[in-house]
């Protein structure tokens, strides 16, 4: 079997947003589905590519990557050769977010070749893996959060986590810098939420990165320990490593790092090494489901946890071929008042990643990913445009 062609289809659909405290219902957003193709009619195919979970396409610049660069490169391969075509991004610094999808997309026509869903062929170890309600930032009030978390649990979550207010000032309502931090209302928002559902829900929590000093954090970090929260995540800047180890030293919360840094698993392995977290982090817009399983096994090793990162049909596919005991929790989300993240994308025939009352959501047992396409939405919403002319061009080149 040989890959004949690369295809990114951009197309226009609408989502649920939030942003600074209001819901922003049906939003437009373009979506992109890229498609590896063979001489034996197999196709792989990867929805999304930039952002949080699996919402959104990517941008102009990663697609013209691939249709220029990794579409020269991998036509006239064989599509099994994952590992080899990895190594070569990695060698040639691809962007991670590229190599995700590639990878992705390769997994998926592996899955559809074989007639098996991709956490089995990794090697299944569980079928539905506990989710937990993955918070907006900025969601206005503090009683907003806590009804937003009770929501939460009556919905069956087992667990929430909080975004607290970063680049918005939650007494103007209004864009700020990222300086000075929100300390003051961060605290108030960490007891509030552990007052509400401390007692019944695991409690999480991340202000991706905006503590910019140790003792900032260690603040924050000291009253996350006095309610019990289970991890601490992100807190500051992740190319300050030493600051890193000096926190994880100076607190008993566990904290949750590197999330976004550049270097998967390379990066990961070295933060273990030096203990400059408790529980490692990626995704696998961060080189795809082969960097993640290599993180994750890096981790098991030495005794680790690795929680993965973001919402997404990639990441789910990764826990259901792992260890409670190393990934424990799923990620779903973005949530928020106004939000309905439950329902089914008009572009699929079916949910990814359905949660049940309990709490777990299930892995898809449909081949490959576990895409259920409607093509014909695909077709009638194609992103027609300047933009996508010249990337239509590579296409057919």
């Amino acid at each position: 079997m040989k890959i004949t062609d690369i295809k990114i289809t951009p197309f226009r659909t609408y989502v649920d947003r939030y942003r600074n405290a209001e819901p922003l219902p049906q939003t437009e957003i373009i979506q992109t589905l890229t498609t590896i193709e063979t001489d034996e009619g197999v196709a792989g195919h990867y929805l999304g590519g930039q952002g949080h979970g699996d919402q959104d396409g990517m941008g102009s610049a990663s697609r013209e990557f691939i249709l220029t660069r990794i579409r020269e490169l991998l036509v006239g391969q064989n599509p099994f050769d994952r590992e080899k075509f990895w190594q070569w991004m990695w060698v040639s610094k691809t962007p991670e977010n590229v190599m995700g999808v590639i990878d992705m997309a390769l997994w998926d026509l592996a899955g559809n070749y074989a007639g098996m869903p991709v956490y089995q062929m990794l090697g299944g170890c569980r079928d539905k893996v506990k989710a937990y309600a993955s918070t907006y930032p900025n969601m206005g009030s503090v009683e907003n959060y806590v009804e937003h978390a009770i929501a939460c649990r009556e919905q069956g979550y087992q667990a929430y986590k909080i975004h607290p207010y970063y680049f918005w000032n939650p007494e103007t309502g209004r864009q700020v810098p990222g300086r000075p931090s929100h300390i003051k209302h961060d605290i108030e928002l960490i007891h509030a939420v552990a007052d509400a559902v401390g007692d019944s829900m695991v409690l999480m929590y991340d202000p991706w990165g905006t503590y910019h000093t140790v003792e900032e954090a260690l603040v924050v970090g000291r009253e996350l320990e006095k309610r019990n929260y289970y991890w601490f995540e992100h807190p500051m800047p992740e190319e300050r490593v030493d600051a890193y180890q000096r926190l994880s030293d100076e607190l008993t919360i566990p904290i949750c790092s590197p999330e976004i840094l550049a270097g998967h698993v390379f990066t990961r392995a070295d933060w273990v090494k030096r203990g400059a977290a408790d529980i490692s982090r990626i995704d696998v817009l961060r080189g795809g489901i082969t960097a993640v399983k290599k993180t994750v096994n890096v981790c098991e090793a030495y005794g680790v946890k690795c929680e993965i990162h973001m919402s997404g049909i990639g990441n789910l596919h990764v826990l259901g071929s792992s260890s409670e005991d190393t990934c424990e929790y799923y990620e779903r989300g973005l949530l928020a008042p106004g939000v309905d993240y439950n329902s089914t994308p008009p572009y699929l025939e079916a949910s990814l990643d359905p949660m049940d009352a309990e709490g777990y959501v299930h892995l898809p047992s449909r081949p490959g990913l576990g895409y259920s396409f409607i093509w014909d939405y695909i077709s009638e919403h194609r992103a027609e445009g300047a933009e996508h002319m010249s990337l239509g061009y590579w296409a057919r080149g």
